[in-house]
């Protein structure tokens, strides 16, 4: 059975991200629920099944590790709960596989949940240990992601002729949305010196190229699109969803033919949301996305690999405002993982609602006008695999 059309997405909760050292696991994932239920209109008694999106719980304990791990902070038990892990798409792989039960028949109601606490770990435990300590021998050492993607803006600089100004305009473009989103991890404008005379982080990436690490959880309740309305009369359809998994963790950017200036996996995964969706011109036909902005560069890329720009002119659309809240293609009102953080499990989920309150028109300051159709992609592995979500108002 085709999932285009057939799902809704009725409510969902997302809450403050940041250093919520405040907030265990448990109380970030009880918070985020409990207000997609409310907007649901919809009672903890009604959920016939559940998904958690959790990418790295042993960084900071054992929260995480399982289904229980959602279970016993909303006591939902006798109930299947399964936890998922996707690298940075982990947020949507919870959707997707939520959505997929409701597609295939099997549920009425289901519940997907992405939470990640990433502040109070050691560092014995942060990424970059674990890629050190437990990852490829020769591969790791000296491996992060940003000089991964560093590498990625070297490339495009020598390739396409664009330089640092490009990539500062992309986080004052971002931050300047995050001051309009509560639920942002940092809500403060910055200004393109301030961007350009940040510490260096890997050449050419700067402080202000790098989202952060943030806690934080996000939480979406489906159900079939023919009985969306027997909930509420304010609720989003799943037009198309991609998941593509193009390489390996390590191989991915040793494949030969890895151009450093695309990802395979986010074409792959676009192609597919879009086929769904009947999309044949993105540009014209999408009004409003949140894209994985990782760091700067990654930004441009995708509005490439997502169809919005030829290769090699991404850049343009930042140039020429056009990825503003005010301009034709609004890219990451929410302020995206510059502003919001990127707290991997929850991001995806994050995206998926703040597109959906996009369609819904209760956006508040970072609402765009009349948006009918919108897109939510995430970028993980780094470039290994990417999901897309095509979201349409009823």
């Amino acid at each position: 059975m085709p999932i285009a059309n057939e799902v809704a997405i009725i409510g969902t909760g997302v809450i403050k991200f940041g250093e919520n050292f405040h907030q265990s696991y448990a109380d970030m994932a009880l918070e985020a629920t409990l207000l997609a239920f409310s907007d649901a209109k919809v009672e903890m008694k009604d959920i016939q099944a559940a998904w958690l999106g959790t990418y790295l719980p042993f960084s900071w304990g054992y929260d995480g590790v399982a289904g229980a791990s959602l279970a016993e902070p909303l006591n939902l038990y006798n109930i299947p709960i399964t936890r998922v892990s996707n690298y940075c798409s982990t947020g949507m792989e919870a959707v997707r596989n939520a959505a997929l039960g409701i597609a295939a028949g099997e549920y009425d109601l289901v519940l997907a949940v992405g939470v990640e606490k990433m502040r109070e770990v050691p560092g014995r435990g942060s990424l970059v240990a674990q890629h050190v300590e437990r990852g490829h021998p020769l591969y790791c050492k000296g491996r992060t992601a940003p000089g991964m993607f560093a590498l990625l803006a070297n490339r495009y600089f020598k390739e396409y002729g664009i330089g640092e100004e490009t990539l500062a305009k992309v986080a004052v473009k971002n931050h300047y949305h995050g001051s309009l989103n509560p639920k942002a991890h940092f809500r403060k404008e910055i200004t393109l010196e301030q961007a350009l005379r940040a510490p260096p982080v890997a050449s050419p990436l700067k402080l202000f190229d790098c989202c952060p690490t943030t806690d934080g959880a996000a939480a979406a309740i489906l159900c079939p699109a023919s009985k969306a309305r027997q909930y509420t009369d304010s609720y989003t359809i799943i037009k198309g969803v991609g998941l593509n998994v193009a390489g390996g963790y390590y191989s991915a950017q040793m494949d030969q033919s890895f151009s450093f200036t695309g990802f395979k996996a986010t074409q792959g995964a676009a192609a597919s949301a879009y086929r769904q969706a009947g999309i044949t011109k993105p540009l014209e036909q999408v009004d409003v996305v949140e894209l994985h902005d990782c760091f700067t560069i990654t930004e441009i890329v995708n509005y490439e690999d997502l169809g919005f720009a030829r290769k090699g002119e991404g850049w343009k659309l930042i140039e020429e405002g056009q990825v503003y809240k005010e301009g034709k293609l609004p890219v990451n009102t929410s302020g995206g993982l510059k502003s919001c953080g990127h707290p991997v499990g929850a991001s995806g989920v994050r995206m998926i609602a703040n597109i959906s309150d996009q369609l819904r028109g209760r956006a508040e300051k970072m609402q765009v006008k009349d948006p009918k159709l919108g897109v939510a992609h995430t970028l993980g592995g780094p470039g290994a695999l990417a999901c897309v979500f095509v979201l349409g108002a009823p």
